[in-house]
């Protein structure tokens, strides 16, 4: 399967699930370009990107491990 390089967008609301999300993206690092992560304490949240270069359905996994966890939101745009 091709690879793609994708942008993985968290949106984190509860800094409880810091452990599980690191702990995900530990499982997928071999696919892991980078990750910039910045808090946004006015509003209590924190901003991540993760830009990744996998097969498809490596980014929608990663994606939807992260986004089933409570208090955070994830998006994937990814290269044609």
């Amino acid at each position: 399967m091709e690879n793609k390089i994708a942008i993985i967008a968290l949106i984190v609301e509860d800094s409880d699930c810091a452990e599980k999300i690191n702990a995900v993206l530990h499982e997928y690092s071999q696919y892991i370009i980078g990750r910039m992560g910045l808090p946004y304490r006015q509003k209590n949240i924190s901003i991540i990107s993760v830009v990744v270069d996998a097969p498809m359905d490596v980014i929608n996994t990663i994606s939807g491990k992260i986004g089933s966890l409570k208090g955070v939101s994830t998006k994937a745009v990814c290269s044609k």
